[in-house]
Formats: structure tokens, sequence, C-alpha cells
């Protein structure tokens, strides 16, 4: 009985190990990505410089890095999480290759 208790701890603390992870390193990587996302158009559709539009979307990328560490701890599992976290960042990060490319022209 004692085995199945130490497997289900570890179990439990490698879980929680990998939310923090995600969180730190995952939600890192989607701010990053969100932030250029939204940088791009900021700098290109509003008369800025692309110095306060990279600062405006840095601002921006911090109050929502916050939800997406708090959803991080909510969500049912650490590998929910982290596949959350990479789709959105692919994404994000391809739409970012996609403007800078051209590919709307």
């Amino acid at each position: 009985m004692k085995r199945v208790e130490s497997i289900n701890e570890t179990r439990y603390r490698l879980g929680v190990a990998s939310r923090v992870l995600a969180a730190a390193i995952g939600g890192y990587a989607l701010m990053s990505a969100l932030m250029v996302l939204l940088a791009l158009p900021l700098s290109w559709w509003w008369p800025m410089a692309r110095g306060q539009a990279v600062m405006i979307a840095t601002y921006i990328g911090f109050l929502l890095y916050v939800p997406v560490v708090l959803w991080v701890f909510h969500t049912c599992s650490a590998a929910r999480a982290w596949a959350w976290l990479l789709l959105w960042t692919a994404l994000a990060s391809l739409t970012c290759w996609w403007l800078l490319k051209g590919g709307a022209a």
C-alpha cells in the first residue's frame, strides 16, 4: 500500500513541476509570439514609431501573461495545458511569419 501512495505522490509532484514549466516557459513563448503579432499591426496601421508599438505590445503582453499562468494551473491536466500552449504559440508564430513574408500581398 505504501508503494502505491509513493507512486501517486511522485505523479502529483511531476504534474505540478510540469505545470510550473508550462506556465514559465510555455507562457513566455506564447506571450512573445502574441507581442510580436500585436506590434506588427500597431506599427503598420497607426501613426506611431516601431519602438512605441513594441512597448505597447509588451505592456499588453505582461497583462495577458497573468491569466495564462492562472489558466495553466486551472486546467484538468498538465498535458492539456502544454497542448494548448503549443497550439496557440504555433498559430501566433505562423501568423507572424506569414505577415512578415508578405503572404497577404
